[in-house]
């Protein structure tokens, strides 16, 4: 039989979903097979509405070898498991004469624990395990999160979080589920053979396809011993994200409550003279902590240092003593020793990075109202490793509807590690860029509209004038509008002021309902606005009527007290290079693609980007910025965007009524 090519497979899937195939779609499967079969790397810009989950799948399942598939969003990886593979593997089956297996896999705390749902777990202040269930007063949420999740035990067949709706507080499910430092292993656990986390694993070691998060493929290229099965292929969608959450992962915290869990833990499971020791050196640790002001700390200070000393040596002498002695009073003594060590250790680990002093490692010091005081060490940057673990011995595709920064892939290539598009040397990989555009018509969908005549922004000043041009545009609009703010404290002023001045209009704020909730409401009504801050600036779907006007209250810029972007900063800067335009500008550049890229989701959406900071432009660097973003229509006359704003949503009005 004639092995079938690539666009019978592509059509064959875009049907089986309800699609039509794009232009865009078809060279972006060509692209990635090309990379596939030549063992390349490939950074692949396809815009909203190209299609491209199945512009990697198709070639993906056509290769034969496992692949996988990491995404950053829960939202891509329940669309890739529960819709696209599934259906695109049944449409795949009769050409390929195969059925390619798939799996999800994510980290351990992601799976339901058996043993700490039947066994009951660690408690810090006595020996051995309590019961959770008896504990928790039924009537409370907690107690009631946790009679639902021991029902579910019985009904889920995957144990997965992600899969019990509705979902149960991070509280309640801590108490169910355990870390990997944490897990007894399947070979001592009395309900090993049962385990969902084991059982996930068995899977993907069987499936073709892998799809699983950017938390477990950085797990699995930072700590060196491997979660992910064996695989030829990677494929990394919504890669621009991708940096930023490997750096979170490479990111350790020690605050003073973390340590004095550890030390409740550890106690009575070490001699009495190694239990003083950790206490000690935790006093210290915790005196030190309720002085310190915030900020970066280029060096660490002497006092500090010593204390940081102190609590790694100690932590070194538990973690030796925590094996070393066993007493059979203490109810499932492995487990509430594991846990202790999972605890000591990673207090350890944190206070000797610290201690070391790398300088490819930036540490600083926050105090939250909320939380306390915590000192955090985070990598420079995460550009060498991600060479080095990602893009060895495998082929890997990168994908995004913003790769394309400035015009070209070379900001984004050197985030990643890769020198710039078209070179290479003994370690930098060779890649290409390729942009497969979007089906969307920008400069008839949309127009970009920069509000020239506002005064220049100010850090945290107060802006009159941009909360005048709002309301108008608001009011212009009928409603209709996503609020993206640079600030938390920005939205909540902003919404505070516009309940008051146009009561008309809804005003949904971010933090007052979960997200969820927000977008749901914004998309029913189409008078309300919804106003938030970065997770809205990248996670919101409203295609149709009730998104026609997004607004950016100004330049997302890192804030310049940032510790970790201002180091970073200063470190290209110090290599001779432009620490504002590689960092800052970048940052800026890729959260201003992500927002803009919520106005049109759909070929009938129409409507206006607004951006109230006259430094897009009339700064040097505003060009780059508007270079990119989607190709929508340009222009600073503000008459112009109302009576553009008011045609848009008479129409809109009159095409809601039609369909009553």
């Amino acid at each position: 039989m004639t092995k079938p090519s690539l666009p019978e497979l592509l059509h064959a899937a875009v049907t089986a979903v309800g699609g039509s195939e794009r232009p865009g779609q078809v060279t972006m499967a060509e692209a990635v097979a090309e990379a596939i079969d030549d063992g390349s790397h490939l950074l692949v810009q396809a815009g909203t509405g190209t299609g491209k989950s199945l512009g990697y799948l198709v070639p993906a399942l056509a290769h034969g070898e496992r692949v996988v598939v990491a995404t950053a969003t829960l939202a891509l990886q329940r669309q890739l498991a529960e819709r696209d593979l599934p259906r695109t593997v049944d449409a795949l089956h009769p050409l390929l004469r195969r059925r390619p297996q798939f799996a999800m896999l994510k980290g351990r705390s992601n799976y339901l624990c058996l043993h700490r749902l039947h066994e009951g777990m660690p408690q810090d202040e006595e020996d051995g395990l309590f019961d959770q269930f008896e504990a928790a007063a039924p009537t409370s949420k907690l107690g009631q999160d946790l009679l639902r999740l021991r029902d579910w035990r019985d009904e889920t067949e995957s144990g997965d979080r992600d899969d019990l709706t509705p979902g149960v507080s991070d509280r309640a499910w801590a108490q169910v589920s355990v870390s990997s430092r944490e897990c007894l292993g399947a070979q001592k656990c009395a309900y090993g053979a049962e385990c969902f986390a084991e059982a996930a694993r068995e899977r993907a070691k069987l499936a073709e396809v892998v799809v699983t998060n950017h938390a477990l493929l950085a797990i699995d290229a930072i700590e060196g011993a491997p979660v992910l099965p064996p695989h030829e292929v990677l494929i990394v969608d919504e890669a621009h994200e991708l940096v930023s959450r490997v750096t979170g992962v490479a990111t350790g915290e020690l605050t003073p409550g973390q340590v004095n869990r550890a030390v409740r833990r550890a106690a009575k499971l070490v001699n009495e003279k190694s239990a003083d020791q950790l206490q000690t050196a935790a006093e210290g640790f915790e005196r030190l902590m309720e002085l310190a002001l915030p900020g970066r700390l280029e060096e660490i200070p002497e006092d500090l240092g010593y204390a940081l000393m102190a609590l790694r040596d100690a932590c070194r002498t538990v973690i030796s003593g925590i094996g070393a002695t066993r007493d059979k009073s203490v109810q499932d003594e492995d487990a509430v020793r594991k846990q202790a060590l999972a605890s000591v250790e990673s207090v350890h680990d944190v206070a000797e990075r610290i201690s070391n002093g790398s300088e490819w490692d930036v540490v600083w010091y926050e105090r939250h109202d909320r939380f306390g005081a915590s000192l955090r060490v985070a990598p420079m940057s995460v550009s060498g490793l991600l060479r080095e673990k990602l893009f060895a011995d495998r082929s890997v595709t990168l994908t995004s509807a913003t790769l394309k920064l400035g015009g070209d892939f070379n900001g984004v290539g050197a985030s990643l590690g890769l020198a710039p598009e078209g070179t290479a040397g003994d370690d930098l990989p060779l890649w290409k860029g390729v942009d497969v555009g979007s089906p969307f018509d920008y400069p008839k969908q949309g127009i970009l509209y920069v509000a020239k005549h506002l005064s220049r922004p100010a850090r945290d000043g107060d802006r009159a004038d941009m909360l005048d041009e709002l309301t108008e545009l608001i009011q212009a609009a009928g409603g209709r509008t996503l609020g993206l703010f640079s600030s938390m404290r920005g939205a909540q002023l902003a919404a505070e002021e516009l309940r008051s001045r146009i009561p008309e209009y809804p005003i949904l704020l971010q933090g007052e309902e979960t997200l969820g909730e927000l977008i749901k409401n914004f998309a029913a009504d189409p008078k309300t606005c919804l106003f938030g801050t970065l997770s809205l600036w990248q996670g919101v779907d409203v295609p149709g009527p009730s998104c026609q006007l997004v607004v950016m209250d100004k330049i997302p810029f890192p804030r310049p007290d940032d510790p970790l972007m201002s180091a970073r900063q200063k470190a290209v800067e110090d290599a001779g290079g432009n620490g504002f335009m590689a960092v800052a500008a970048t940052h800026a550049a890729l959260l201003m693609a992500q927002g803009a890229g919520r106005l049109v989701r759909a070929s009938g959406d129409r409507g206006v980007v607004a951006v109230l900071d006259q430094r897009l432009a009339t700064a040097r660097y505003g060009s780059y910025l508007k270079a990119s973003l989607p190709d929508f229509w340009y222009t600073t006359d503000r008459n112009q965007v109302r009576r553009s704003l008011a045609a848009i949503d008479a129409k809109a009005k009159q095409e809601e009524a039609e369909s009553e």
